[in-house]
């Protein structure tokens, strides 16, 4: 099978061909002109016509993710915030298939992400690993999270991307905040996060504040600043991210995988997640309840992905027979920063989306 995709950027457009599962050939990339709808629009065409030259015309599917507001079921674009040549309603989806005669699936690339790492990353190398550890666990829930400019997730549930009534399903970003409950997540989780969080500690003015990526080097010592505050603002980072993935695990039950480029700063961000994880709510009657029904494990840590992998399952027989069935007691998840590529992962999504709407027909 072969779908022609895209990686919509503000400034450019990467288009890319996936077949059976791997990309082929080389990548176009066209400036997007996002802020000319018809210029856009022509960009786009453009840019599949070109692979579609690269097949010699045999292609089974359009499918890509773009920024929302949208109508994604159909195909409508609405209006955009760094594409803003979008208003009022583009039927992107609907003009694709005239033009090209073959179905087009448009989606959020959060849900992509997750539905990517699901059939084509991190949850089938997972899986492969517990079998090979002699472990009987199997998973087939994952939670995709990708923070970078905001905060998205994306939900897949036994190879079925979950996308809600509304394709709403998954806004991370809109959910409570619980340090401060007049913001939602997402201004805790998201570069700009970072940038106030320093700012806050090393008592500077939020609009000097060193990207991220500075900020890290701060914390290691290798650029002049103030080293404590750039370590506690990736600590608290962590501690909204901990925050969200309680969450998440506690609703879904599943795999947390995040990506994006703050997957480099892992090292600073965990004992965060970890601060959190670790939290006891308060009763009532004074007593307290952990924060999580299950054990979450972090597989960026080798000793805590070891003890994960081992196989937790006893034998017990079934009463009245001389029958053994296995039987795990220990409910447990994890969670991990991605080593694959998030754009390669939203792409393959694409791709496996298509696959799967295709062979429902």
């Amino acid at each position: 099978m072969t779908v022609l995709t895209l990686d919509a950027g503000g400034t450019n457009f990467v288009f890319s061909i996936i077949k059976n599962g791997k990309f082929h050939g080389e990548k176009i990339k066209v400036p997007s002109n996002g802020d000319n709808l018809q210029l856009c629009l022509e960009s786009i065409v453009s840019g599949f016509k070109g692979l579609l030259n690269n097949t010699e015309g045999n292609a089974d599917a359009i499918s890509f993710a773009f920024p929302g507001p949208a109508d994604f079921k159909n195909g409508i674009i609405g209006d955009l915030h760094n594409l803003t040549g979008f208003r009022g309603g583009i039927a992107l989806g609907p003009m694709l298939e005239n033009i090209f005669n073959i179905p087009v699936f448009i989606n959020n690339d959060g849900d992509l992400y997750a539905y990517g790492e699901a059939l084509a990353g991190t949850l089938p190398r997972l899986n492969k690993e517990l079998e090979k550890s002699g472990s009987t666990k199997r998973y087939k829930n994952l939670v995709g999270m990708t923070i970078g400019t905001g905060f998205g997730a994306g939900l897949v549930h036994d190879s079925i991307l979950i996308k809600g009534d509304n394709i709403c399903a998954g806004e991370i970003w809109t959910t409570s905040n619980r340090a401060n409950p007049d913001f939602n997540s997402e201004e805790g989780v998201s570069i700009r996060a970072v940038k106030y969080f320093y700012s806050e500690y090393a008592n500077t003015d939020f609009k000097n504040s060193p990207e991220p990526k500075d900020i890290y080097e701060i914390a290691k010592g290798k650029s002049p600043g103030n080293k404590n505050a750039a370590i506690s603002a990736y600590k608290k980072l962590g501690q909204f991210i901990g925050d969200s993935i309680a969450n998440m695990i506690t609703l879904f039950d599943g795999i947390v995988v995040i990506g994006c480029g703050v997957a480099g700063a892992k090292d600073l961000i965990i004992p965060g997640i970890e601060f959190e994880l670790s939290h006891s709510f308060k009763k009532l009657n004074g007593e307290t309840n952990k924060r999580l029904t299950q054990k979450v494990f972090c597989l960026n840590k080798q000793e805590e992905k070891i003890k994960f992998m081992q196989n937790f399952s006893k034998e017990i027989i079934i009463p009245g027979t001389s029958t053994k069935i296995n039987y795990d007691d220990f409910p447990r998840n994890a969670y991990v920063f991605s080593e694959l590529n998030t754009s390669e992962m939203i792409s393959l999504g694409a791709y496996y989306y298509a696959k799967q709407k295709i062979s429902l027909v």
